[in-house]
């Protein structure tokens, strides 16, 4: 039989460390990193580094630069490109491109136009229909992706060449030229440009509300990426295509509307472009799509998919307006603008490329 007073007596606790001894070495798997290294693991570090230096300088060589007003104009500048770049960011993390996002903002404003012209109807019919053609056509290139398996650059490659002899062959039918008719005395115009293209002032100065419009997406996009089982679905796609599907992602929901939500931001640029000038030249938004991509890239989203933000994008889009501002405003030959964003796009390649290593590394 068990003595229970034996039983009730407490075991001998273990020998206790010496005093002194040093402390047992931590596993680097699970040691937590540093605060430095938790925010050089953020994607929009290397643009954020980047749009610091752009900044300072144009600050420090183009007195113009410095005034409030041009600033306004850098934000227009990047809320224009930035408003695609987020959509094209969210599709780059998961993986794919879009060659076609450029002349789609230009098919978008393009069948509003001619719709609402030669109908003669309320324009918000036009803005409407192109809403559908331009959702459509995203839906279209991310159910191609998905049925054949080919690659998204020359799924959206033969998009883009689609789209581009549609704007020219189709405005050319009903116009005569290669411009669309002006819409600027047709109902509904007002209200229209009052939501796509209107100016609002803020503590003295007209900001156009695409700035407005281009903060608000990017808020929903971050939340949207950092928030929501859909970001997870996004990275885990964009990370790897058949590992996501086997625990469960629906890649295929997700590919489509990823390339529908580049629909949706050319359709809202395209309505801006529209209602901004009333009429819209076919051959508009030509190589648009590789400057939304560079911001992309700019921003932290890797070329192979499964990294990147979108406040990230947000910054690649304003160094872009910094840049091609602040040439104006230094008053160079604009003929540099697209060497200036070669070497933006390299500096911040490397830039970002020297972030993530310094992150990793123990």
């Amino acid at each position: 039989m068990i003595d229970m007073t034996q039983a009730a007596t407490p075991a001998a606790p273990a020998p206790a460390a010496a005093a002194g001894a040093p402390a047992p070495a931590k596993d680097g798997r699970t040691a937590e990193r540093s605060l430095l290294r938790r925010l050089l693991g953020r994607p929009e570090i290397g643009a954020l580094i980047g749009a610091i230096v752009v900044y300072v300088f144009f600050f420090a060589v183009a007195p113009t630069f410095r005034q409030v007003d041009s600033m306004a104009t850098v934000l227009y500048q990047a809320s224009t490109m930035g408003i695609m770049a987020l959509a094209v960011a969210l599709l780059m993390i998961g993986g794919e491109f879009d060659l076609s996002a450029g002349v789609a903002v230009t098919s978008s404003a393009l069948t509003a136009a001619i719709l609402s012209f030669q109908l003669t109807l309320n324009v918000w019919s036009g803005v409407l229909v192109a809403l559908v053609l331009s959702l459509a056509v995203g839906a279209f290139n991310g159910f191609l992706l998905i049925k054949t398996g080919l690659p998204s650059f020359l799924v959206t490659l033969g998009t883009f060449l689609m789209l581009q002899g549609l704007n020219l062959a189709i405005t050319k039918l009903f116009t005569g030229n290669v411009a669309s008719d002006s819409i600027r005395d047709m109902d509904g115009f007002e209200q229209a440009k009052a939501v796509f293209a209107s100016e609002i002032t803020i503590a003295g100065v007209d900001v156009k509300i695409t700035v407005l419009w281009w903060l608000l997406f990017a808020a929903f996009a971050t939340w949207l990426l950092l928030r929501t089982k859909y970001g997870n679905w996004i990275f885990a796609v964009g990370g790897n295509q058949d590992s996501a599907r086997a625990v469960g992602v629906p890649v295929t929901f997700t590919k489509i509307t990823l390339f529908m939500g580049v629909g949706f931001a050319a359709w809202f640029v395209g309505m801006h472009l529209l209602f901004s000038f009333s009429t819209v030249q076919a051959s508009e938004g030509v190589g648009n799509e590789f400057l939304y991509i560079i911001a992309a890239v700019i921003g932290g989203c890797l070329l192979t998919g499964g990294y990147g933000s979108a406040v990230g994008a947000v910054i690649g889009a304003f160094i872009f307006g910094m840049v091609s501002q602040g040439i104006v405003y230094a008053n160079w030959n604009p003929d540099w603008f697209k060497f200036f964003l070669g070497v933006m796009l390299l500096f911040a390649t490397l830039v970002n490329l020297w972030v993530r290593r310094s992150a990793t590394r123990r």
